[in-house]
């Protein structure tokens, strides 16, 4: 056993080879003045970019149709960081009719599996009776993730029960090897303490010193990155910095990919943990500023075509009814159609139309029959 910066290693047999596994010191990290200094105003930038973002989210129409797109959006882009390949229109055409359009129905089935477990997260968080933040409830997202997908069968929402390492052929030339099997339930133990006790770092800080420790942890078999990535949008709820799930950090992390492995690799190295937190800070302001662009866009978007509509000569109740529903539903079908409006076909197939007609919708593809709609113009800004 030999000492690190910020942990210890510990020899462990893996595949018949002997190696050297990563034990992280408990959370707080170790900061000097001159850290904390050099951090404030990034800090102060990222909470008025934050700030901001909570202001345009307060302007938008729906809140619940913003949050919808936003999660599958995080959910494509977490995904891809892992391998896999799908657009917005496949995933919600999925989810409306069964079918991925243009896309591998094993990615989307992918990228499907972690909305389900991000609704399931926020819908704990904002239930009384609900999980708090802790390792039943990602042991519960990490069950939803791996269902039906590839790491099916991976243990699906269990901690691991053997040595695993990241990058290499092997385990003799792995990149890094996370702690042994057997340390994994205290150490998320204590990560969990740490969540939930007072700290006088600033939340943004705390936030990317646990999202570290549980990718160093690594207690999954697979799906650690999409977890743990979770896990930024869930503390951002935890500790009130934002009341909406509208920040997600994979599209900076996907942007930044080799950096961000650096980042990690850098901080259980040499205990590099105020350049990770400049890293985290830089594009948390970067991912903010940019959702409150998409949000105000949004919004313009879906007033300027709502004028469009109601000022149209042949317009109907329904047709206006179809209109304020595609914000939450921008892939819709015919059966879809029918339940939101509460009406019979041809009345639904006439609003349809006349969306089509306005240059609201559009179709996907050129099915004969289960045609597909979306809200082309809305999803462009999304994508």
């Amino acid at each position: 056993m030999s000492e690190a910066t910020t942990g210890k290693y510990v020899e462990t047999t893996v595949a018949g080879e002997t190696v050297r596994a990563f034990v992280p010191n408990p959370l707080p990290p170790k900061l000097t003045k001159e850290d904390l200094a050099s951090l404030q105003e990034p800090i102060g930038a990222a909470e008025t970019a934050l700030e901001r973002l909570r202001s345009a989210g307060e302007m938008i129409p729906s809140m619940d149709w913003f949050v919808y797109s936003f999660v599958r959006k995080e959910a494509l882009l977490t995904s891809e960081i892992e391998g896999t390949q799908a657009t917005l229109a496949d995933v919600m055409s999925y989810e409306q009719t069964g079918q991925s359009g243009s896309s591998d129905i094993a990615d989307v089935e992918e990228v499907t599996n972690y909305v389900r477990a991000a609704n399931y997260a926020f819908e704990q968080l904002s239930s009384e009776k609900g999980l708090p933040v802790s390792s039943r409830l990602l042991d519960e997202c990490h069950h939803r993730l791996m269902q039906g997908v590839r790491g099916k069968n991976k243990q699906p929402g269990e901690i691991r029960r053997s040595q695993v390492w990241v990058g290499g052929t092997r385990p003799g030339n792995a990149v890094f090897v996370p702690p042994p099997w057997d340390h994994v339930r205290d150490l998320l133990g204590v990560l969990e303490t740490y969540i939930h006790t007072d700290d006088d770092l600033q939340p943004l800080l705390r936030i990317a010193a646990a999202h570290a420790q549980f990718e160093t942890i690594h207690p999954y078999l697979d799906g650690n990155g999409r977890i743990g990535r979770l896990l930024i949008a869930l503390l951002l709820a935890h500790w009130q910095i934002l009341d909406a799930p509208l920040l997600y950090l994979s599209v900076y992390l996907k942007e930044h990919q080799s950096e961000y492995y650096d980042q990690l690799g850098s901080i259980r190295k040499s205990g590099t943990w105020a350049d990770w937190f400049h890293f985290f800070l830089e594009g948390t302001i970067e991912v903010a500023t940019l959702a409150t662009a998409t949000a105000s866009a949004l919004n313009r978007q879906v007033n300027d075509d709502r004028k469009i509509v109601i000022s149209a000569e042949s317009v109907t109740v329904s047709t206006i009814q179809l209109f304020e529903a595609l914000p939450k539903h921008p892939v819709i079908s015919m059966p879809l159609v029918t339940r939101i409006l509460s009406r019979s076909k041809p009345t639904a197939s006439k609003a349809i139309d006349l969306l089509i007609k306005q240059g609201i919708l559009t179709e996907i593809g050129d099915r004969k029959r289960d045609r597909i709609y979306k809200y082309d113009k809305y999803l462009q800004i999304l994508e």
